[in-house]
């Protein structure tokens, strides 16, 4: 199950958030994955940082969950543009 849906043009799009953490760094960093919830296009799915840090994986996902969808979305857009 996606963490969140969102929509662009008639496609539905799931989101889910996994907390990376590079080596020789001290905080956490959001990562979000895009996936497209049909088969066509096939494949369509991308990885991106998103500008969100802590020292924690749970203080990560506290703030993961106040992103609004709306910037989910323009994200979206700029990618697939």
């Amino acid at each position: 199950m996606a963490w969140r849906e969102i929509s662009h043009g008639d496609q539905v799009w799931h989101v889910d958030a996994v907390a990376e953490r590079p080596a020789h760094m001290q905080s956490w960093q959001l990562v979000l994955t895009f996936r497209a919830a049909s088969a066509e296009p096939r494949g369509a799915k991308f990885w991106t940082l998103y500008p969100l840090e802590a020292t924690s994986k749970s203080s990560l996902f506290i703030q993961a969950e106040r992103i609004p969808d709306r910037d989910l979305s323009r994200l979206l857009q700029e990618r697939l543009a």
